[in-house]
């Protein structure tokens, strides 16, 4: 089975935590790159997808996916669909995921998607992702998955008490995943490692 080799190849750079590796394996990558891209689905590269945007390789959405620490969480936030593989990884993990993404053509896809794999868990939003989402918050995990200098206080707001926010943060010219913390109130923030993502941009896109 490709994923299962797909995995094993994650594995060998960065250590998967058990749930982790499974979550991976149950979701074929396959379903949600762009068409003609199927024979590259397995391999650790991130894709080329519509309106410039590109779909994480599976190393970056695995790092992601286990730095946010998800075992035992409820709800998770996601701001950038994208693809909806992320999302898809998630759903798996955790008993709701809400997904926003602002474009809308991208987010029709991912949509359908969700709806082939039979993946029920996953609630999606058509807005800026910027400024969350309140009806449903508060969140124990937030997920930026594009490239921000700052993250909005109106996210943090939306974080609950003990919760995590992972984004890729833009300093000085290079993107750094960063893991803030809540805690009393208060956001304290770590430092990962370095990577590449697209950056956030305002607005939406019909």
């Amino acid at each position: 089975m490709k994923q299962i080799l797909m995995v094993e190849d994650i594995d060998k750079i960065f250590e998967l935590h058990p749930h982790v590796k499974e979550a991976f394996v149950e979701v074929n990558r396959e379903l949600f790159v762009p068409k003609g891209f199927g024979q590259m689905a397995f391999k650790l590269d991130a894709l080329p997808m519509q309106q410039n945007q590109w779909i994480s390789s599976p190393l970056t959405v695995a790092k992601m996916t286990q730095h946010l620490e998800l075992e035992g969480v409820d709800s998770v936030l996601e701001v950038g669909c994208g693809s909806g593989y992320q999302a898809a990884i998630l759903s798996k993990l955790c008993r709701r995921v809400f997904t926003i993404e602002r474009i809308d053509s991208l987010l029709k896809e991912a949509k359908e998607r969700f709806r082939t794999a039979g993946l029920n868990n996953i609630f999606t939003r058509f807005d800026d992702g910027q400024r969350g989402w309140k009806e449903y918050a508060p969140y124990e995990r937030i997920l930026f998955s594009a490239t921000a200098t700052k993250v909005p206080d109106i996210l943090f707001e939306q974080l609950a008490e003990g919760g995590i926010l992972l984004a890729p943060i833009e300093e000085d010219g290079l993107q750094i995943i960063t893991r803030y913390y809540k805690r009393n109130g208060k956001i304290t923030s770590e430092v990962i490692e370095p990577c590449l993502f697209v950056p956030i941009v305002d607005g939406r896109v019909k």
